[in-house]
């Protein structure tokens, strides 16, 4: 059973979801809150699978409760994704890097709605590599700062290759095609490099990729091949 918790502010939006899940038979809606800080207090004492979180709200908004979610070590399983009304926007990519797991558009279609649950509580980013690609061309295209790149010495030169093919936006299979390797050793390399990033998921890889210098806007991977 998928546990959801629902975080927004409009009791009407929240209703409708609700629907739409509650008639799942491997779908439950454990809770909902109207504001980020009652729905990070909700996801510690329910500890769902996925929270739906609306970015923009009164008091504590989306990212922040994200934020808050991603930094407590109790709620590593709840896995964040970010609802907006607004696309791809500045919002979602620091929602991103606060740790969400990805984004839904709210006019969304009923069944991609259902399915995008289904892949987040897999623990996949809601990423798709067109999504990953626009992110890169719209919101990275400058170094963001802050990132130290020390994590990435404790990558094998084939975990570099394969994070810096991931920040590119290829997929798992076109990663594996670009390393002559097989989907299931692209996916092992990029799990390893997860852990020993402490990135929660694919999007987070992402970001660190960029911030770490390991890719660079309108580039490749930056330094010696790996």
């Amino acid at each position: 059973m998928i546990r959801v918790l629902l975080v927004d502010d409009q009791p009407l939006l929240r209703s409708g979801f609700r629907a739409l899940l509650d008639v799942e038979d491997d779908i439950e809606v454990v809770a909902e809150a109207a504001d980020g800080g009652e729905g990070v207090a909700l996801a510690r004492k329910h500890l769902p699978d996925i929270a739906l979180i609306d970015i923009q709200m009164p008091g504590v908004d989306g990212i922040e409760a994200t934020r808050r979610i991603a930094a407590d070590p109790a709620l590593s399983g709840v896995h964040v994704v970010i609802l907006t009304n607004y696309g791809l926007d500045e919002y979602v990519f620091n929602a991103l890097r606060a740790g969400a797991a990805g984004f839904l558009v709210k006019d969304i279609e009923p069944e991609d709605f259902l399915h995008a649950v289904r892949v987040a509580a897999r623990g996949d980013a809601l990423l798709a590599p067109s999504i990953t690609r626009k992110l890169i061309d719209r919101y990275v295209t400058v170094p963001l700062g802050g990132g130290s790149g020390t994590g990435l010495k404790e990558l094998t030169n084939r975990e570099r290759e394969a994070v810096a093919l991931v920040a590119r936006g290829l997929s798992n299979d076109e990663i594996a095609d670009h390393m002559v390797i097989s989907p299931l050793t692209a996916k092992t390399h990029i799990n390893r490099a997860m852990t020993k990033l402490h990135a929660r998921d694919r999007a987070q890889l992402v970001v660190l990729a960029y911030e770490s210098g390991l890719v660079t806007p309108g580039h490749g991977p930056s330094g010696p091949a790996a």
